[in-house]
């Protein structure tokens, strides 16, 4: 495919992509960098089209796809085709205007969706060794909270977001809250959607004890309705969270910075691989769609199903 590109331009192309470039490099006023971009596009597609055979001015959507699959299966990423297809299209854009051509062979080619990126999730033993471990350095009452907020995050796979939004208790006004009686947290997830996510034992565990001190934080306390509240009696806020669970990590010598979303991810990776059960995992983590949960499947864990004796080692209820 390499030798296609290399091919040089029949005099009338080369001239036909030189007016081209001038005309976006003058009159579109490109900077150099997206010009000389523009510049190898072309002669990709002018080798390409040598290679087949067939004039620029005749290229047909049929060519493009076939170049594309080409280039695919040369394994160039779905993002670099696209960049190239933008360029290849305002070059057809610009020969229509000219009155070159008829009708535009790109318009309606789309490059390959890139794959997904994997999400992040932590192994299992530093999964569990995070939830577990306690910072003597800290405040007690901090100490409680963000043992708390680790618990949740991790045995009930809660958005941040969502997690900020609980109250200590249910009421109209409540975006969420827990019951630690029924041992179940109640969220309003995206697109304003409720659902309830059981709460296991060691979680409940770390939810008494933070509330057992919250309301001695400071005198504001008391009449905030937030279940996570700040030094100033402040419903804590999404950032604070993200900023506590990096210091957190660091302390706890995991060598990944942990984030919210990080620990989402290992507590949906870590149960499915336990437990095969995709649609019980898309109902807990409240995904709307099934492919949105389907991500999960590509990771490898099959190393935790030694390590894990039931769903999820945190979310075991008394008994069980």
């Amino acid at each position: 495919m390499e030798a296609p590109e290399e091919a040089p331009l029949p005099p009338e192309e080369a001239a036909l992509v030189a007016r081209y470039l001038t005309h976006v490099r003058v009159e579109k006023r490109l900077a150099d960098r997206t010009v000389t971009l523009y510049t190898l596009d072309l002669r990709r597609l002018a080798g390409l089209a040598h290679a087949a055979r067939v004039p620029l001015t005749q290229v047909q959507p049929a060519h493009v796809r076939r170049w594309v699959a080409q280039m695919h299966g040369a394994g160039r990423s779905g993002r670099g085709i696209a960049l190239i297809l933008s360029g290849w299209r305002g070059f057809y854009a610009w020969l229509g205007r000219e009155g070159l051509v008829s009708a535009n062979p790109v318009v309606d080619v789309r490059a390959p969706k890139a794959p997904k990126p994997l999400p992040k999730a932590l192994g299992v033993d530093d999964a569990v060794r995070f939830a577990a471990f306690q910072d003597e350095a800290a405040e007690p009452w901090v100490e409680a909270r963000d043992a708390a907020i680790v618990e949740l995050l991790y045995g009930c796979g809660l958005r941040v977001g969502e997690l900020v939004g609980l109250d200590v208790r249910a009421s109209a006004q409540a975006r969420g809250w827990i019951d630690l009686q029924a041992a179940d947290a109640h969220v309003l997830g995206k697109g304003s959607k409720r659902r309830s996510v059981p709460v296991g034992r060691q979680a409940a565990a770390a939810l008494s004890a933070w509330l057992a001190l919250r309301d001695g934080v400071c005198a504001e306390a008391a009449t905030e309705p937030a279940l996570f509240i700040g030094r100033t009696g402040r419903r804590l806020s999404a950032q604070a969270v993200w900023g506590r669970l990096r210091q957190r990590s660091l302390r706890a010598g995991l060598a990944t910075p942990v984030h919210p979303h990080m620990l989402r991810h290992s507590f949906a990776s870590h149960v499915l691989q336990s437990s095969g059960d995709l649609r019980a995992v898309q109902e807990l983590l409240g995904h709307a769609n099934i492919g949105t949960t389907q991500v999960y499947t590509r990771l490898d864990f099959q190393h935790l199903a030694r390590a894990y004796d039931a769903a999820h080692p945190r979310a075991r209820r008394s008994g069980k």
